[in-house]
């Protein structure tokens, strides 16, 4: 069993998933995930499905540096800086698939669940060399990066009842004594 950095309110109605050293760039995942976080399931999803289609936009807010504007991220972000991060809408969308059936698994319904928390880690870096010019050597790294999220299903509001009588203010309060 593998501790995650947040444990859901109820555990009852949610579920975990979760990936380490998955061979995708951090900066990428982390914006990607930023962008579906207190998404519902479904919404999230097709999302993911249409920056791999390139139909919509991921915002980037933290890492934009370089990066380019878009009219797609306008309706989103003021920035209007956003990309399409193909590889890691993928990995994300097989760890929210494989979410999804762990909560059919569970027996909650599917149709109400709602990404409560999702977070990205960096992972150690992978090297390898690539050569250059006069006989020189420089580094060649990948940032993979460790995912985790919880599903959970949407809680019913609990409309509060309205007081009879007038209130009292703390004010009120003190003078009356």
């Amino acid at each position: 069993m593998v501790k995650y950095a947040r444990e859901p309110a109820n555990a009852t109605k949610s579920c975990k998933a979760r990936g380490s050293y998955f061979r995708v760039h951090f900066k990428n995942t982390r914006e990607t995930a930023q962008a579906i976080k207190h998404m519902d399931l479904t919404k999230a999803k097709r999302f993911l499905e249409d920056v791999i289609a390139h139909k919509q936009a991921v915002p980037f807010r933290r890492f934009c540096g370089g990066v380019g504007r878009t009219a797609q991220v306008k309706l989103v972000h003021t920035n209007g800086q956003g990309r399409w991060p193909a590889k890691s809408a993928r990995f994300l969308l097989d760890l929210l698939k494989n979410a999804e059936s762990n909560a059919e698994v569970k027996g909650l319904d599917v149709d109400s669940l709602h990404v409560s928390h999702i977070q990205v880690n960096r992972a150690p870096k992978q090297r390898r060399r690539t050569y250059r010019a006069h006989g020189r050597i420089n580094p060649y790294m990948s940032s993979p990066s460790h995912i985790e999220l919880i599903l959970s299903e949407k809680e019913a509001e609990v409309r509060k009842e309205a007081e009879e009588g007038s209130r009292k203010t703390k004010k009120q309060g003190r003078l009356a004594n």
